[in-house]
């Protein structure tokens, strides 16, 4: 399969016949099929800075979807998760819940949006104390939970627990399962990764109900919701200061970054080249690897509105 073939039959907005038009999320196209079930349909778009980027990234959907269905397989004894059905590697029929309104971060290292905050002088975040005297990389003495609101659109907003509780966004008592369940995810997370040669450095999880259950959604310990390092890597920035390589949307950040976007008003959202779009491409196809311990094959489906179409059918 050569690049031009997988550059052209990305998928982006996706449409089913006879279906109403999807939710559409930052990445995720969501089909309602009846009053208890959802199709999730993982695109290949991709957002960085809280914007949807213009050019997609090929066989980024079926990865992330793989990648979830792995990895909510590894944690099904600590918490429900709501997959039902992988029928397409880019489609997920799920349990219809009702999701809560924040997004629950757990951190173990000390990068990304945590060390943008530590490096601006700030030592809280989230209503979590950071200690003074860490680096960038470091490890927190033990990981800490940053909540923030939810927006299919536009930014996320760091939210601490208490005013998670207070405004009644989350009851207390479901608020305290959220979060023990949250640090039980990422401990399994970390092991998962460890076996690999990988280090879990942080990761986002989604919670949902369904007749009063909580169940782990969306997606889990995926590359767009997570940041691995390679751990011999890791080991040589310890010894020599050379930042560890990392598995991550963090290199996309860093390319828009070099190319003047941060996602602030009146910037010029830059065009993605196709050989960067492969570059992408290709490193999500080596977490897959790395993570799974298989060879990422890609599955293209050139008519993909009309399989969609079919598939979803079977399960109205």
């Amino acid at each position: 399969m050569n690049n031009k073939e997988l550059l052209q039959f990305c998928i982006n907005l996706t449409s089913a016949d006879g279906f109403p038009e999807p939710r559409r999320g930052k990445v995720r196209d969501i089909y309602e099929l009846n009053d208890r079930t959802l199709a999730i349909v993982a695109t290949d778009r991709i957002s960085s800075f809280d914007h949807i980027l213009g050019e997609a990234i090929p066989c980024k959907g079926q990865i992330l979807n793989r990648i979830a269905a792995f990895s909510m397989e590894k944690v099904k004894d600590i918490i429900t998760t709501h997959t039902l059905d992988i029928p397409h590697p880019n489609i997920t029929i799920a349990h219809k819940c009702d999701p809560l309104p924040v997004e629950v971060v757990v951190r173990g290292y000390l990068t990304g949006h945590a060390w943008r905050e530590y490096s601006a002088g700030r030592r809280v975040i989230c209503g979590e104390s950071m200690p003074d005297g860490m680096l960038e990389y470091d490890a927190f003495p033990k990981p800490i939970l940053t909540p923030t609101t939810k927006a299919d659109a536009g930014h996320d907003e760091d939210i601490t627990q208490t005013e998670i509780v207070h405004k009644n966004l989350v009851s207390k008592q479901l608020w305290k399962s959220v979060s023990d369940t949250a640090f039980r995810l990422f401990e399994r997370g970390t092991e998962v990764a460890a076996k690999q040669g990988l280090i879990l450095a942080d990761t986002k999880y989604e919670f949902g109900l369904l007749d009063g259950e909580l169940m782990l959604i969306d997606e889990v310990h995926t590359p767009d919701s997570s940041r691995y390092f390679y751990k011999d890597s890791f080991e040589t920035f310890a010894k020599e200061g050379t930042p560890p390589a990392q598995l991550s949307k963090e290199f996309v950040r860093e390319w828009l970054k070099a190319h003047n976007f941060t996602g602030k008003q009146g910037q010029t959202l830059p065009t993605l080249p196709d050989a960067f779009r492969m570059e992408v491409f290709q490193k999500y196809a080596e977490l897959f690897r790395v993570l799974t311990g298989e060879d990422f094959t890609p599955v293209i489906t050139p008519d993909f509105d009309h399989t969609l179409s079919e598939i979803l059918k079977k399960y109205r």
